[in-house]
């Protein structure tokens, strides 16, 4: 709880510099020692794996931790891991947020265009699953189905390439789990994913079946923006290089492909109580997470919200001008739209890195203050006008007038869509998975992608917010009833 508090107060300190103008923006400090931030993807089995906690700290990280692993020892630097979806991880390097990016990615010429790649370590081919019943054994016989494939990936390049030719449609996800899921759903006829990939899945529970040889193998490698970071591309190239000479990167391979690794562990009970009992610990850190950015998030929402309230029916057109633009655009635009901004977008233009969790609570605080300052100016609004009429009569200026008269007649107005806004808040605290926030819904995605038990997970995590909101509806009803 300490540390919660911890994180809580700092954030409310970076937010608080960031929204009164970003007034100190400084290079980041010097160290002996030079250290890089790598993006990579949140679960990418066998290159990227997880461990219950939301990290890649484990004693099997996957194929490409471990071999950052190893070369950042052997070439003397060090490295922070920035974790996000693939698509994020691109866009990220692009803008400058990461020094370097990795997920399993393809060698491509379009991406050559604006990434200078790593000398390759893995040779990756695309192949074509189906559910284990299915009489599926052919591209030809796609047509007039749908596929599935994980967006922005060589699969996908390879699907839309062949879409026309055999007569399918292309539906995109974000994480291999929920793509396969979604086939052995009967949602789809098949997906198309790498080859390592689906093999790791199935090896560990995921009922699907390869019906095709590898297609349009390319060559995998870690990326740096075009142009930057030379001399962080030079060392991963040396490490690469090492790394083969001395057969470390073989065994690595072979570990996640072939050996111990290549399965992950099961858990003796797949009950739901024996999942829960099993992953307590990673489900307590996402709730508290969930729990500090609903808390935080929505003090700071509240805060942004009175404020723009009371511009909005302020007497001078400015403000309440400027009240309404501010509320039209962040009510307009979709949160996870502003989430990737402020955390992906924003730091090219402050020359500043924010942190993941700052970002969110940003987010929050900008999206939910929003409709929260739409609240508090129409529940003043609503008071009636003869008591501004009367207050101001007996010579209260305006302000007094606001605050000893209307505010107390207005909160009253407030309070239960207010708490239904803190409600919605804890709901959309699950939007910020997008990013990479280790809340309640990312923890259920990567132990999902763990132990493959995606149905009786997802009903763990409903079970849980459905408990929390009751708790604070019944608050809600208690607030009123006092205040009535």
């Amino acid at each position: 709880m300490k540390h919660w508090l911890k994180r809580g107060l700092t954030s409310l300190a970076v937010v608080a510099g960031v929204v009164l103008g970003l007034m100190v923006v400084g290079s980041e400090p010097a160290h002996a020692e030079k250290t890089y931030t790598i993006g990579t993807v949140d679960t990418f089995e066998p290159f990227e794996i997880q461990d219950k906690n939301g990290t890649y700290n484990g004693k099997n990280p996957g194929i490409e931790i471990e071999m950052l692993r190893e070369i950042a020892k052997h070439e003397g630097f060090k490295y922070n891991l920035k974790i996000m979806s693939f698509n994020a991880t691109l866009t990220a390097l692009e803008a400058g947020q990461i020094d370097a990016s990795m997920g399993g990615m393809s060698v491509t010429d379009e991406r050559k265009a604006k990434i200078d790649f790593s000398k390759s370590y893995y040779t990756d081919g695309v192949v074509m699953a189906v559910p284990e019943n299915s009489k599926i054994t052919k591209l030809s016989q796609l047509k007039g189905k749908t596929v599935d494939v994980k967006s922005g990936t060589s699969s996908a390049i390879y699907a839309n390439s062949v879409k026309d030719k055999y007569g399918f449609k292309v539906m995109y996800f974000n994480t291999s789990n929920t793509m396969w899921n979604d086939v052995m759903n009967g949602n789809a006829a098949a997906t198309f994913d790498d080859g390592p990939v689906l093999q790791y899945g199935i090896r560990n529970g995921i009922k699907l079946k390869i019906v095709t040889k590898e297609i349009n193998s390319t060559p995998v490698a870690m990326g740096v923006k075009k142009g930057q970071n030379q001399e962080l591309l030079n060392k991963l190239n040396d490490g690469i290089t090492w790394l083969k000479e001395t057969g470390r990167m073989q065994k690595i391979i072979d570990k996640y492909t072939k050996g111990d690794a290549a399965k992950t562990e099961t858990d003796s009970d797949r009950s739901v109580w024996g999942l829960i009992k099993s992953n307590k610990d990673a489900l307590l850190s996402g709730l508290g997470e969930t729990l500090l950015l609903t808390v935080v998030g929505a003090a700071l929402a509240l805060l942004f919200g009175v404020i723009l309230g009371v511009m909005g029916i302020s007497d001078g057109k400015i403000f309440s001008s400027i009240s309404s633009v501010i509320i039209y655009i962040f009510r307009g635009m979709p949160m996870i739209v502003l989430a990737f901004f402020i955390y992906i977008g924003m730091p090219s233009v402050i020359g500043h890195k924010i942190p993941l969790f700052t970002a969110g609570i940003l987010t929050l605080m900008l999206d939910e203050g929003a409709y929260v300052g739409a609240i508090v100016k129409g529940g003043f609004q609503a008071v009636d006008r003869g008591q501004w009429e009367a207050a101001r009569s007996l010579g209260l200026p305006y302000y007094k007038a606001l605050v000893k008269v209307i505010m107390p007649q207005g909160i009253k107005i407030m309070v239960p869509s207010l708490v239904n806004q803190l409600i919605i808040t804890l709901k959309d605290t699950s939007i910020l998975s997008a990013i990479g926030v280790m809340e309640l819904t990312q923890t259920g995605t990567v132990i999902i992608a763990q132990n493959m038990e995606g149905f009786k997970m997802w009903l763990i995590i409903g079970v849980i917010y459905i408990i929390i909101i009751t708790l604070l509806t019944w608050l809600s009803n208690y607030v009123q009833r006092k205040m009535a």
